[in-house]
């Protein structure tokens, strides 16, 4: 039978730092999904941004019988759908990524401030 460590925390999920007074928190997990979710969706957007107007000026060629320039229109149209759906996945990669620098810094000037008071 193994005794339990009385230095050891009392929950293994909640670990202390060296000094022993502050818990060190886990990146949540569900915002890991959500970012997953969130840029795992833009395959599917330029799929079908590009299907759609491909399809769109087809039908509108069938329709119109426009000899064809209409198909490459929606095609260049889903091409602009698409494009714009890359551009903004990477405004906001660029926008979390600042943030996640900011807080970055603002820990370790913190940190640092502590330092000095010590």
């Amino acid at each position: 039978m193994q005794h339990a460590n009385p230095r050891a925390p009392p929950n293994p999920g909640c670990m202390t730092a060296t000094s022993g007074h502050r818990p060190i928190k886990k990146a949540p997990v569900q915002q890991d999904w959500k970012a997953l979710g969130s840029y795992g969706t833009l395959g599917m957007e330029i799929a079908l941004s590009v299907a759609v107007g491909l399809f769109g000026g087809q039908w509108l060629d069938k329709k119109l019988n426009a000899g064809g320039w209409l198909t490459w229109v929606g095609f260049a149209y889903g091409l602009a759908a698409a494009g714009r759906a890359i551009y903004r996945a990477v405004q906001k990669s660029n926008r979390e990524a600042e943030e996640h620098e900011r807080r970055e810094q603002e820990a370790r000037q913190k940190y640092d401030d502590n330092a000095k008071h010590r």
